[in-house]
């Protein structure tokens, strides 16, 4: 019989002086091998036992106490049809048909199904005699959140009763007296929201949520999302992303609560799609950030609105426009009320622009608010760049300057407050300056006007179109939610009159036809008057057109 040779090792040769080959040499070569073809048998026929021990063990016996304990935990009856035994890769339960029921109050329909909900088991709890889950993932379920007039929500008894459950973190290593609360999530989604027993026609898709416990008293929730209207045609409607976290508390209003959430890249046809339920004729990209602080019942909340590259729909303007607007207010009455309202545009602006200060004590009663826009130094040559984007008839050689300021107050009922200021506060366009581009202002003075109630009414505008006459043309402006009306009068030049009518066609439609053909060289005196409804053609009526003292025209 042949003898195996020995492995030479230089490291094993000593040992060779104090015990024999028999004692220390390296086990034969088809023993190693014999032993690793043993551990790989084993491994197959323990992977083989595990994919197919499920199928025949019964866990249904156990669907009565994982019904009973997850109810418990909600404070809602669940129901479950049925629930199967995963080994693989990792030991879980898979619950068929999982439904959370509705308190009747909120309506008939669940709080939450899913066709299907994978649990995995913490093994190591298990030898504590205790069956904790590590996971929770819920495969597209839908969601309805219900908010009733009275302002209760339908998960706030959800919420607080979790609160009062005892639970350690959920990266917690060794288990210890409270259970580990669970890593939950949620792929797929769908979140129908409700007002009263009225479905709205908003809703979240395509929601991923992830809830988890960091610290003891502390859930940390993560949600990315995208909104859809269902009485709308499908449309990018941007990402919704909100992160942050929520505390343990007795009541709905005293939960601690730090969240953020942010609206990105969402197309502005979109955005009117989801808040009017119609296109409003922008193009562009809306972005908005929102941080909420405090608690539930009372916290701050700040906002930060950014507008790219807006434009109508119908045409692309030279320019785009560009806008930043901050808002901050003091919220209560967990979230029906809305005090020391602050915005300003531009974003963070203190010595100039558009400031809105308000109250909304009551967000179901919008007849309760109160608002405050004082303007300040706005450049009037902005309001001609979003004139450009809302029009591409107004000319690019038109010119004007000069800086806005003033105050408008809303109430949307009388108050003794409202009593006591004034009927119409005044606000003043200073400098302001009226060019068509030929260096013969139109216009050069300071203009002032009225806000009254929804009416906006300017002083009459003196403009320069017969230069030297002693009856300069005054143009008179009051607009409405419903139109404006524009009257002018005085002594014009006609060509001077109509090279103004081409520079702001939404003044000059319809003046050329109330001229006398062909133009004479002569001022004229004329008395004219449009009233305009929004988005109908504008008419011009005749009071008065002939020639001015001292001057000649041939009439039509």
């Amino acid at each position: 019989m042949n003898e195996q040779t020995p492995i030479n090792d230089p490291h094993l040769d000593h040992l060779s002086d104090t015990g024999g080959d028999d004692d220390f040499g390296p086990p034969p070569f088809h023993a190693i091998t014999h032993r690793r073809a043993i551990a790989v048998v084993l491994v197959l026929a323990v992977l083989v036992l595990l994919a197919l021990l499920p199928p025949l063990l019964n866990v249904n016996r156990y669907k009565r106490q994982i019904v009973t304990s997850i109810s418990t935990s909600l404070g809602r009856p669940v129901h479950i049809d049925s629930v199967s035994l995963n080994l693989l890769p990792l030991p879980s339960f898979t619950l068929e048909n999982f439904v959370i029921s509705e308190d009747p109050a909120f309506g008939a329909e669940p709080v939450l199904q899913a066709n299907e909900v994978r649990a995995n088991l913490r093994v190591s709890s298990l030898w504590r005699r205790r069956v904790e889950f590590s996971r929770i993932a819920l495969d597209s379920p839908s969601v309805n959140l219900v908010h009733l007039p009275d302002g209760r929500w339908n998960l706030e008894s959800i919420l607080l009763q979790a609160s009062r459950m005892p639970a350690a973190p959920t990266a917690q290593k060794k288990a210890g007296t409270a259970p580990r609360f669970p890593y939950i999530e949620a792929t797929g989604a769908r979140v129908n929201l409700k007002m009263g027993l009225e479905k709205m026609p908003i809703s979240l898709t395509e929601a991923d949520f992830a809830l988890f416990l960091p610290e003891p008293n502390e859930w940390h929730l993560r949600l990315k999302t995208h909104f859809v209207r269902t009485d709308a045609p499908p449309t990018d409607t941007g990402i919704l992303r909100v992160e942050g976290t929520l505390g343990r508390a007795s009541t709905l209003a005293a939960v601690p609560v730090d969240l953020h959430a942010d609206w990105e890249t969402a197309p502005l046809g979109a955005v009117s799609w989801v808040l009017m339920g119609r296109d409003a004729g922008l193009r562009g990209e809306m972005n908005l950030t929102a941080a909420v602080t405090g608690t539930v019942g009372s916290n701050n909340l700040d906002t930060h609105l950014t507008l790219q590259r807006v434009r109508r729909a119908d045409f692309v303007p030279e320019h785009t426009l560009d806008a930043e607007l901050t808002c901050k207010a003091r919220v209560g009455d967990v979230f029906h009320a809305f005090h020391n309202v602050r915005c300003a545009w531009p974003s963070g602006t203190s010595d100039g622009g558009l400031m809105v200060t308000g109250e909304l004590p009551d967000l179901r009663n919008l007849q309760t608010a109160q608002a405050t826009a004082t303007f300040k130094d706005i450049p009037a040559a902005s309001l001609l760049d979003a004139l450009r984007v809302a029009s591409n008839r107004v000319s690019p050689t038109l010119k004007v300057a000069g800086g806005i300021s003033g105050t408008y107050v809303y109430t949307a009922q009388p108050t003794p407050l409202h009593e006591k200021l004034p009927a119409a506060p005044n606000f003043t366009i200073t400098h302001a300056t009226l060019d068509l581009g030929d260096n013969k202002p139109l216009l050069d003075q300071d203009l002032t006007g009225t806000l009254t109630g929804n009416q906006l009414t300017l002083a009459p505008i003196p403009l320069a179109l017969a230069p030297a006459s002693r009856e300069p043309a005054s143009l008179d402006l009051k607009l409405d939610e419903a139109g404006y009306t524009l009257h002018l009068s005085g002594t014009v030049l006609s060509s001077r009159l109509l090279q103004l009518a081409k520079a702001l066609p939404q003044v000059g439609d319809g003046l050329e036809a109330l001229l006398p053909t062909p133009l004479p060289p002569a001022p004229i005196r004329v008395d004219l008057l449009s009233n305009r409804t929004w988005g109908q053609p504008q008419t011009w009526s005749t009071a008065a057109v002939h020639p001015a003292p001292h001057g000649r025209i041939r009439r039509r």
